[in-house]
């Protein structure tokens, strides 16, 4: 618990944005963790700090993502392995650990199907595609694509 809490200091810190405790699923014994155990933290970051905060993430990955990085509707993530790598201060007391960035891609009306009233699908023509989202990747950030899993 007190590792999760010193994550959560870290992440606000980070991200400027409330963190959240995500829970275990299951019971999974070979590893000590019990369902409902607070294994994880995670925020949720939109605007420019956003756009900061993967440009830190790329930068570790040194703009090179792999092809199986990005799924078919349209959106991105990746792993970094250190936190230190991303400027983050080394804390004795919890080690290194790691973070997973995913980017979630959307145009002007994505919210139509949550919405409480008037729900209702998105065209399929307004939808985002692999594709469009490798080209973004590559014009934006400079990005390279390689082959792989």
């Amino acid at each position: 618990m007190r590792f999760c809490l010193t994550l959560i200091w870290h992440l606000n810190w980070m991200c400027q944005f409330l963190a959240h405790f995500s829970s275990a699923r299951y019971t999974v014994r070979s590893f000590g963790i019990r369902r409902n155990e607070k294994i994880a933290v995670h925020c949720t970051v939109r605007g420019e700090k956003a756009e900061e905060i993967l440009e830190k993430g790329l930068k570790v990955k040194e703009y090179e993502l792999r092809k199986a990085n990005f799924s078919a509707t349209g959106n991105f993530g990746f792993g970094v392995q250190e936190h230190i790598d991303l400027g983050i201060r080394y804390d004795p007391s919890i080690g290194i650990y790691g973070m997973d960035f995913y980017v979630v891609m959307g145009r002007a009306g994505f919210d139509i199907p949550k919405r409480k009233q008037r729900k209702a699908a998105v065209g399929a023509s307004h939808l985002i595609k692999k594709e469009e989202t490798m080209k973004w990747f590559q014009t934006k950030y400079s990005g390279i694509i390689t082959a792989g899993k």
